[in-house]
């Protein structure tokens, strides 16, 4: 089926016993055994399973075109999921420009003997050299947070295999929608279901999917409900609901993001545009190649450095100031500020989640902010 048939109807069908085309929120911590203690059905507690993350894990399989999906409580439990796969002694290797909260989730992972290093993935060569006989895993994100570096993850797959290692790519900024890493030899696919799976600023979660079923998978399962970071049922329902209209939201997004890209590009005020879908991208090429669009994110550089970036971000009307993207509504962001004192991100850099908003009132917006 196509994606968005899969959307809609994967582990959705309609109730066997109401007949009700919407799916049932379970809200059952505990359920109940016979007098010989069978379980009645598939479900025992649910912390280990429950009815609606069990629907959400198997649409989050399907989407992505993988063998077997976990949800989690939110993105950073799903990437700390896939970092138990690797132990003392082993080596990761990810990229300079990451989500800030992965970078720290990596520092942490090394009081328990994990090294990471940290490149530079853009060009995939560069990571033949820094190859160590203990590298178990590459952490690929692309588009990247927050610069949209292109990352090429066929060619990182190849040097990867050939190292012994696996490949995880953070896929949540371009979705299933535009881009699928495991199609690509990906060993996993990982989200903030907080995002564009969720698509309305309404509930935090995560996803991490195999492409495999194999023995790591199967203590993936067995660390997910003995760690206990799951999601609710109602968040559980919340997301799955959330993916029914995720290919039409995606593509609106990424059509109003390359307007509004556009436009940037040619305004007066601004530096530099961080965006895919612009031809002069260094990534434009890899990302045409690997992708289906370019996403709905876009970051850009102000002349006047970080003063002037500040007083962007205070002067939109219609964009919300927030931390976080992939909703409805538009969000910009000053992300030097957001990130700390630590941050590598530039202090004039500023992002934009781009929504569903008409595009012309996102231009006017943007082009009124930036005539100070």
């Amino acid at each position: 089926m196509h994606i968005e048939t899969l959307a809609i109807h994967a582990a959705n069908p309609p109730d066997p016993v109401t007949g009700a085309a919407a799916p049932g929120i379970h809200l059952a911590t505990t359920f109940a055994r016979g007098e010989g203690g069978e379980l009645a059905g598939d479900f025992s507690y649910s912390r280990a399973a429950n009815p609606n993350r069990a629907a959400l894990e198997a649409a989050l399989a399907a989407l992505e075109g993988g063998a077997a999906a976990f949800a989690y409580a939110s993105g950073i439990a799903a990437i700390a999921a896939v970092l138990q796969t690797v132990g003392p002694g082993d080596h990761v290797i990810a990229p300079l420009d990451i989500y800030h909260g992965t970078r720290t989730l990596l520092k942490e992972f090394s009081r328990s003997g994990v090294r990471a290093s940290f490149l530079d993935l853009g060009d995939p060569e560069t990571l033949k050299a820094a190859l160590l006989p203990e590298t178990r895993l590459i952490f690929v994100e692309t588009p990247s947070n927050p610069a949209l570096q292109i990352t090429d993850i066929v060619r990182v797959v190849e040097i990867a295999s050939a190292a012994g290692a696996r490949v995880a790519v953070d896929n949540t900024w371009a979705t299933p929608v535009l881009q699928r890493p495991l199609e690509l030899g990906a060993d996993y696919a990982l989200h903030s279901s907080t995002k564009y799976f969720g698509g309305h600023s309404d509930v935090v979660g995560g996803a991490l999917v195999c492409r495999e079923g194999d023995a790591t998978a199967a203590r993936i399962r067995e660390l997910q409900w003995t760690m206990g970071a799951v999601p609710s049922p109602f968040d559980c329902w919340l997301i799955r609901r959330g993916l029914m209209t995720l290919p039409l939201r995606v593509r609106q997004q990424s059509a109003n993001a390359g307007a509004v890209a556009a436009f940037l590009a040619g305004h007066d005020r601004v530096a530099r545009v961080f965006y895919p879908g612009l031809a002069d991208h260094p990534g434009h090429a890899t990302a045409a190649r690997q992708m289906a669009g370019f996403g709905g994110m876009l970051s850009f550089r102000v002349k006047g450095g970080e003063p002037a970036a500040a007083a962007v971000v205070a002067r939109v009307r219609l964009f919300t100031r927030a931390t976080s993207l992939g909703g409805v509504e538009s969000l910009i962001e000053h992300r030097y500020r957001a990130e700390g004192p630590d941050t590598p991100t530039s202090p004039d850099l500023i992002r934009l989640s781009i929504g569903l908003e008409h595009i012309e009132d996102l231009l006017d917006d943007l082009g009124a902010a930036l005539s100070f």
